[in-house]
């Protein structure tokens, strides 16, 4: 633990993500309590850390109250647990929780094959789709502890008090469907989550539980919700350092997506599928997993040309969509 501002304390904990390795937690005393704000992934060593962080710097004050920013694993993991270890509300919006308690509840064995569809239809080939099957469709489930089936809603522009200071709630979308972050004024420090972080961006996939989404139109919309807070505001994002700046990073990040949308536009002359595009986003080599989640993003940002009329989409004969510029873009350019 270490105290990056008065009474708020940052956590660390390790992640078995490659490229993340560990997450940020923030404990932060609340009185007679400690209110956390997120968990962890499920695992039993993550469990022992926090009971050794409970024995030795909670100074014999107990947790009072748990509060999740998302529904991803790495962050509501462990809220199940903690909440019957302290016997406390978990604070979440309605769309997180909802949303995890789904996918939880969902968890089978075998992948619906409406899903498998899904993939296939954007490319993805016959033996990859066969080793996706033999991971099963639980892997959620596996991630966290079983979510409270009652909880707080939080809700954007609410003040919650905690340690006598108010933190005001900004629901952002895109990377999650109504991602909860902590703006405290009195501390000039903002709990970003994973909306804003500093080296990195947020990922913003598309998914067989909504397959016309347009996450990236909403995270891009988001954006301009944190302009209003001060450019010297200290940013405490769940991965990589606290830092500011902020104002500063709002502008690459929005950049960073226009870029990626022109280069994704140039390659669609002629029709391709999602998958075939993947090498215009990524220069690394994708390995069997991460190219899932390579093409959520790739579908995201296509949506997004898709939704602006700049692209069009056509299934063919062997049930393949693939995109390609429309009239209106190809006159424009």
């Amino acid at each position: 633990m270490l105290e990056v501002a008065p009474g708020l304390h940052w956590v660390r904990m390790p992640i078995p993500i490659p490229g993340l390795d560990f997450i940020n937690l923030w404990a932060i005393e609340d009185g007679a309590g400690w209110t956390l704000v997120d968990t962890g992934l499920r695992s039993r060593a993550i469990q022992d850390h926090w009971e050794t962080i409970f024995a030795n710097r909670f100074g014999g004050r107990p947790v009072t109250r748990v509060i999740c920013t998302h529904f991803h694993p790495d962050h509501l993991g462990q809220a199940g647990w903690l909440c019957r270890r302290w016997n406390v509300p978990l604070w979440m919006t309605l769309g997180e929780w909802s949303f995890g308690r789904m996918l939880a509840l969902d968890a089978v064995e075998t992948v619906p094959e409406e899903v498998i569809g899904f993939y296939r239809q954007h490319g993805i080939g016959e033996d990859l789709l066969e080793k996706f099957r033999a991971r099963g469709f639980n892997n959620f489930a596996k991630g966290v502890t079983e979510i409270p089936r009652a909880f707080r809603r939080i809700c954007d522009g609410e003040r919650i008090e905690i340690g006598g200071r108010a933190f005001r709630v900004i629901v952002a979308r895109g990377h999650a469907p109504e991602h909860a972050c902590l703006y405290g004024e009195d501390l000039g420090v903002l709990i970003s989550g994973d909306q804003i972080l500093p080296r990195i961006t947020p990922h913003i996939g598309v998914y067989p539980g909504e397959p016309e989404a347009n996450p990236l139109a909403q995270y891009l919309d988001s954006l301009p919700l944190f302009e209003g807070l001060p450019e010297n505001t200290l940013v405490l994002p769940s991965h990589g350092d606290p830092f500011r700046g902020l104002h500063a990073r709002l502008a690459q990040l929005a950049h960073h997506h226009d870029h990626r949308l022109l280069a994704l536009l140039a390659a669609c002359g002629e029709g391709v599928t999602a998958r075939e595009l993947l090498p215009v986003l990524f220069r690394r080599e994708l390995d069997d997993r991460s190219i899932f989640m390579a093409l959520g993003e790739a579908l995201a940002h296509l949506h997004l040309l898709e939704c602006s009329g700049k692209l069009t989409r056509t299934r063919g004969s062997d049930g393949m969509i693939r995109f390609r510029r429309s009239a209106r873009s190809e006159a424009a350019a």
